[in-house]
């Protein structure tokens, strides 16, 4: 794909949307940290320096296609969690079918969970003021929305909502890093079968936190 330069900005939101849609396909295919600046740009038929002109830096573009990805998640998830949580059941329960239903959409999200572990340590560190503000209040949004979603189904967390929800990007994006180990720990989990105890199933190990922390921080009765 070779683009002429935009003139219009209906032109240069095209150009946008090849970028994102590229890198969204890169992706697919690879880690977030194999992600390149000068394969996106091959990828999306621009040089490096025209790549630039719409996104500053590759991490522009991961944290773009993050809030991307999940606002539709949380758009999936609103459906999930109304047909898989009963209302009439005991809080306990309901803070367990929760949890379940979570750790379970996410766990065939990995590409939002990637996005989610590299987030804090490496995504936000290569971007402008004006970038970091921007995408922060997008994620103040994304926050609310799904503290809103988690209280219709479990209203007694209260103001406990939005931290549980914080906490649930934070740990899909911990937990992950270990549910896809990279090829020379697989090659060493398959000589030696007891260091595989490290490696964790993502929905498993998620779900087994996201219900200790519902239940630790749920009021008593």
């Amino acid at each position: 794909m070779t683009f002429q330069r935009a003139r219009t900005e209906e032109q240069r939101e095209i150009r946008r949307r090849a970028i994102l849609d590229a890198a969204s396909a890169m992706l697919d295919e690879m880690p977030v940290a194999a992600v390149t600046l000068n394969e996106l740009s091959r990828r999306v038929g621009l040089a490096k320096p025209n790549v630039l002109r719409y996104f500053e830096s590759r991490e522009a573009v991961l944290l773009e296609l993050l809030d991307h990805f999940l606002a539709q998640w949380l758009a999936e998830l609103t459906a999930e969690l109304a047909d898989g949580i009963d209302e009439k059941l005991p809080m306990a329960e309901r803070a367990a079918a929760m949890a379940e239903i979570i750790s379970r959409s996410l766990s065939g999200r990995v590409v939002l969970c990637d996005l989610f572990g590299a987030q804090g340590s490496v995504l936000e560190h290569n971007v402008s003021v004006e970038v970091a503000i921007r995408h922060k209040r997008a994620s103040l949004g994304r926050l609310a929305t799904m503290a809103d979603l988690i209280q219709q189904h479990l209203p007694e967390l209260g103001g406990n909502a939005e931290l549980f929800s914080l906490q649930t990007m934070v740990m899909a994006g911990a937990l992950s890093a270990y549910s896809i180990p990279p090829p020379s720990l697989e090659a060493a989990y398959r000589a030696e079968p007891s260091l595989a105890r490290f490696r964790m199933e993502l929905k498993d190990s998620l779900q087994l936190a996201l219900t200790a922390t519902l239940l630790g921080v749920l009021p008593r009765r």
